[in-house]
């Protein structure tokens, strides 16, 4: 049976204070309710007043309220007591959630990204959000229909993040094909709160303050400049032990191993043959440091063990216990802290400080326990709270005392008002998280790029860059790391993806339709044909990625004359009457000409099928016997083969490297734009070069 409190005696108040200087505390543990009463002055808490009882029941299970109604009964006879030692009526409290109630989820998520582009802190940022959701709906999934509730995020680290497939420190500023990232995400129940909140309801109590038993504990045990270290901290109550992860100045990481000080109650319940009650006692012995212990055995026999025997029993327990919490620190921090500090009653257990050490790797100094006397801003001449079991319940009044009972901050969203749990500093990022923003609407992701062939050579066309989303708080802009508090006005303005790379066959044509003209009076359509992986297609037709496209089109006089066979040396060509140049722009309804140089030998045949065959004849004879001299960029190039050449034969002739595209390439012809298939005759003129992608 609990032991019941003594009459509260009424304590004489010397101080001089006001009752809302008062700062009412309660930490409601698995087996006790521990209240306490001060205020500060001049920097220091002093506390006035504490209460211990313990629960009649097993209201309390791994730190969560299942038995509301007795809980409250508890709750009531500690601010009853309370209140008689100081003569006044306690109104509001500053509470605290159990670490153990807390859930934890850890997944890896990775992205596609646009081979070039530069990776932000947005592109990070917003991965890491979205990472976090998928960790809550991944734990969603994990529970039962049951224990389905909404949750907050109260803290989380990233783990490791990835690029191309490789763990790497930072992302910001590489370039890759794939990112990723590894977080582990703690959340607490909405229940768990709700249940808190309705029991102070229930005795006449407001929430003051709100926050998680392990940042109460931090806020005491370890200095704020100490914070930016990687420091873990652990509350070895009586069925759990809870662990957190400080780092960059806040807990990003919570665990919990169930095991602790009653494992080694009941080991020595085992070994001594006693019931779990003297175990207990057998316990607090021990660690008090009792020479001879004392005690009767469930067969009534009186037995007597030294504390060295009894402490030697108890190995095989304590290893486990220590095992157990180092395992799970290296597993939440991914290598061994700083320093570990320990806290609540079953940290006093002899010997467990050296072998968790041991087990993690680092000096046994390193792993300490933390009594009230670290807290070096209270002041107290009440000896009832003075060891590790003490931290918690004054973190909780201080914690209070430093956020000025703002539990809850009270944000808007895109003009939807949300309330986020007070209990590290909070960021955009973590508005978003809580209201389910999409991330994808976060960073505006490039279109997607155009590969193909045209005409034999690689082409290249890049989509459109997006927009990223635009955030302001209060509006001025602001990023998913900036600082929020109470009130503040979140507007986010959703990014805009840029255009997929879209062609069509006709912006690779210059007369779609074809040109009308006549050669020596007869008619002829000079029609271009394109083909989409050797497929005849219709100018309008899209080009897809991986598509082989072929283009061939009669644009200039020169290539109508190359086409037909008309050798300009041989031959007069005129355009409408006038003489041209090869590089001349063929137009609808011309009319060209062609007389032959010398008519007593070689005589136009009225019929154009007639007149390329001879043509033809002519260009190869003269191929064969002086060769076939161009310009390319400047320079004299002789192409030696004897037959009829197109614009791509010239690359068997010039040292241009066509396998690593350096932009866009260009082909000039006589000063005209050119395509591969455009046939050439002596004395063109040729220029090729690159030209930077138009993004």
């Amino acid at each position: 049976m609990p032991n019941k409190p003594k009459t509260a005696k009424k304590v004489e108040i010397k101080e001089n204070y006001s009752q809302e200087d008062l700062i009412f505390a309660l930490d409601i543990g698995t087996r006790t309710v521990v209240g306490i009463v001060g205020f500060y002055e001049n920097k220091y808490f002093k506390v006035i007043a504490a209460e211990v009882y313990e629960h009649r029941s097993r209201a309390m299970l791994d730190g969560q309220i299942h038995d509301i109604n007795k809980v409250a009964e508890v709750v009531s006879e500690v601010k009853e007591r309370l209140e008689t030692a100081l003569g006044l009526k306690l109104t509001k409290v500053a509470i605290a959630a159990a670490g153990r109630v807390l859930k934890t989820s850890q997944t890896k998520l990775e992205y596609e990204i646009e081979q070039g582009r530069e990776i932000t802190p947005d592109i990070v940022g917003s991965m890491e959000v979205d990472a976090i959701q998928n960790a809550q709906i991944q734990l969603d999934n994990e529970l039962s229909a049951e224990e389905k509730v909404p949750f907050y995020c109260v803290g989380y680290s990233v783990v490791n993040y990835f690029l191309n497939g490789y763990t790497i420190s930072s992302l910001i500023g590489h370039k890759g094909k794939k990112i990723g990232v590894e977080v582990l995400a703690t959340f607490l129940p909405h229940v768990v709160v709700d249940s808190l909140y309705t029991v102070m309801e229930k005795v006449g109590l407001k929430v003051a303050g709100l926050t998680l038993e392990p940042i109460a504990a931090i806020s005491v045990t370890i200095p704020k400049d100490l914070r930016l270290l990687n420091l873990v901290l652990v509350d070895i109550g009586a069925g759990t032990s809870d662990i957190a992860i400080t780092k960059d100045g806040s807990v990003v990481a919570y665990g919990m191993v169930p095991i602790a000080g009653d494992e080694i109650t009941e080991k020595i319940a085992q070994e001594f043959l006693v019931d779990f009650n003297a175990a207990e006692k057998i316990k607090i012995s021990i660690t008090s440091g009792v020479e001879s212990i004392k005690y009767t055995d469930i067969l009534g026999n009186k037995r007597e063990v030294d504390n060295a025997q009894a402490l030697e029993a108890l190995q095989p327990a304590i290893e486990v216990l220590a095992n157990s919490i180092a395992d799970k620190i290296l597993e939440f921090n991914q290598k061994a802290p700083n320093a570990v500090f320990l806290i609540g009653g079953g940290s006093q257990i002899p010997g467990l400080t050296s072998k968790i050490a041991g087990r993690l790797g680092i000096n046994s100094d390193r792993v300490a326990v933390r009594g009230r006397d670290v807290i070096h801003n209270i002041k107290t001449k009440l000896r009832k709270l003075s060891g590790p079991e003490s931290i918690t319940p004054f973190g909780i009044a201080m914690m209070a005392h430093s956020t000025k009972g703002q539990d809850f901050l009270s944000v808007s969203v895109n003009g939807e008002k949300i309330q986020l749990l007070n209990s590290k500093k909070l960021t955009v990022a973590d508005a978003l998280i809580l209201v389910g923003f999409n991330p994808n609407k976060l960073i505006g992701r490039t279109g997607k790029s155009l590969k193909f062939n045209y005409n034999g050579k690689p082409v290249l066309i890049k989509g459109e860059h997006g927009e990223a989303a635009e955030i302001l708080v209060n509006e001025a802009p602001a990023s998913l790391d900036t600082i929020i508090n109470v009130g503040d006005n979140i507007t986010v303005k959703a990014a805009v993806n840029g255009r997929d790379a879209v062609k069509q066959l006709r912006e690779y044509i210059i007369n779609p339709n074809g040109l009308k003209v006549s050669l020596n009076n007869d008619t002829l359509k000079l029609v271009p044909r394109a083909a989409v992986n050797g497929e005849n297609r219709n100018p309008h037709t899209d080009i897809n990625d991986g598509d082989d496209v072929t283009v061939k089109e009669i644009v200039t006089l020169g290539q109508f004359a190359a086409e037909f066979n008309l050798d300009p040396a041989n031959n007069v060509l005129t355009v409408n009457g006038e003489q041209k140049e090869m590089d001349y722009c063929l137009a609808e309804n011309d009319s060209i000409s062609c007389t032959g140089i010398e008519k007593e030998t070689q005589k136009l045949p009225d019929s154009a099928e007639e007149s390329l065959a001879l043509a033809g004849k002519a260009i190869e004879n003269d191929l064969k016997d002086e060769g076939f001299v161009i310009t390319v960029n400047g320079e004299k190039v002789k192409l030696n083969e004897g037959k009829q050449y197109i614009f791509v034969d010239v690359f068997s002739y010039i040292d241009f490297d066509l396998t690593s595209p350096k932009g866009n390439i260009i082909l000039k012809l006589n000063g005209k734009v050119a395509n591969f298939t455009d046939s050439i005759v002596p004395g063109d003129v040729i220029e090729i070069f690159w030209e930077k992608f138009k993004i």
